[in-house]
């Protein structure tokens, strides 16, 4: 029974024929009967049953045309005397076609005006014999109900088609916006954890690579400050390892999170601790704290560490031999100020103002990104007098 209902719906044409063929015997059973309109039958009753067979047959593939074409032979009953008979069903089933399915308003106006005046014009040309006046008004009034019945299913069936049909859009455009946060919030964690990735490595690997080369010259003259070195750079290749495995973890799926080695992301207190560590590794830094400390978000706590790190590690790359470098926090009301300046050479123009080329100049990059996500503003570029400055003012609410 399903195969058929399924059949029947993929081929709605066939059986629309179908019942226009039932529909064309019934017109020619009524035109062959004899003394069905008193005892005389007009030659064109045959050609209009068979022309309102046809409007029945290509109703959903014509309906506008099919409608003018019932409209046309109607007129055409009334001028040549053909009486209604089996075949004005197709009249109903038109309107009704008409009004479910087009979209054309001068079709559906055309099918209500049409299907009100019916009842009336029929009633006008073919009186029924015997019948009163007032008789004849309820008649006209009781066939007039099956036209406007007929309008009305229409629209509500092209009404509840329309609803159904937002309703589908709707979802669909759900689907793809939903996709779209889906691809932008993937896209924004891959970049969080890019510039992660980035501030481990660069600040790690430089103060590893400095330390490297300091032992290597002293190695001979000065045994003692070589080991301190090396066990500087044990303890940063440490730190950077244990960074990276939690950045790590955050991209392993499916896995026991208390299965891996994980440690707190770095906050304001620990910028103390990163000073140090770059003292340790020869740059000199003066680091002061003005106001009163308080917790701040973690994500503007994140967010000073790395710009911080960042500015240090830009520093030792660009500053030159004797650079030396300030690290000032400023608490306010509403927010923390950051200013890192540095009195050596200074980065090229290239890297702070236009992004570098060949994988440059991404720490500031990945700076104003960060700010950026808090909703804070950051100025980075050469000071007067030589060296480099970079000021930042993260508010307490994030962006």
């Amino acid at each position: 029974m399903q195969r058929l209902y399924d059949f029947l719906r993929r081929h709605p044409t066939g059986v629309d024929c179908f019942w226009a063929v039932v529909l064309l015997g019934m017109s020619v059973v009524a035109w062959i009967e004899p003394g069905t309109v008193d005892g005389r039958q007009s030659w064109l009753a045959l050609p209009i049953g068979v022309g309102l067979s046809l409007v029945v047959a290509l109703r959903r593939k014509a309906p506008e045309k099919m409608l003018v074409l019932a409209a046309v032979l109607g007129v055409l009953q009334l001028i040549t005397d053909v009486q209604t008979g089996p075949g004005n069903f197709a009249m109903l089933v038109i309107i009704y076609t008409v009004v479910a399915q087009s979209a054309s308003r001068w079709a559906s106006r055309l099918a209500l005006i049409g299907g009100l005046s019916a009842a009336t014009l029929s009633m006008i040309r073919w009186p029924y014999p015997d019948t009163t006046a007032l008789g004849q008004i309820f008649l006209t009034i009781i066939l007039t109900v099956p036209f406007a019945l007929a309008w009305v299913l229409g629209d509500s069936v092209r009404t509840r088609r329309a609803y159904f049909a937002q309703l589908e859009e709707r979802a669909r455009r759900l689907e793809r916006e939903r996709e779209a946060q889906s691809k932008v919030a993937v896209a924004a964690e891959r970049a969080r954890i890019a510039r992660e990735l980035h501030d481990v490595v660069a600040h790690n690997v430089s103060v590893m690579v400095v330390q490297a080369d300091g032992a290597a010259y002293v190695l001979d003259a000065a045994p003692d400050q070589a080991k301190q070195a090396l066990e500087t750079i044990s303890t940063t290749g440490r730190q950077a390892l244990a960074e990276m495995r939690r950045l790590l973890g955050v991209l392993r799926t499916g896995d026991d999170p208390e299965s891996g080695e994980y440690v707190p992301q770095p906050d304001v207190q620990q910028i103390e601790d990163l000073v140090e560590q770059v003292r340790g590794s020869g740059l000199t830094v003066d680091f002061r704290i003005e106001g009163t400390p308080r917790p701040l978000p973690s994500g503007v706590e994140l967010t000073a560490y790395r710009i911080v790190q960042e500015a240090l590690t830009n520093t030792r790359k660009h500053g030159g031999p004797e650079a030396g470098a300030s690290v000032r926090l400023v608490y306010f009301d509403d927010g923390l100020g950051l200013l890192v300046e540095d009195d050596g050479r200074g980065a090229a123009h290239e890297l702070y103002e236009d992004g570098g080329a060949d994988g440059q100049g991404h720490g500031l990059i990945g700076m104003r990104e960060r700010v950026g996500m808090v909703g804070g503003t950051l100025d980075a570029g050469p000071r007067p007098g030589g060296g480099f400055r970079i000021s930042a003012l993260l508010p307490l609410k994030t962006a």
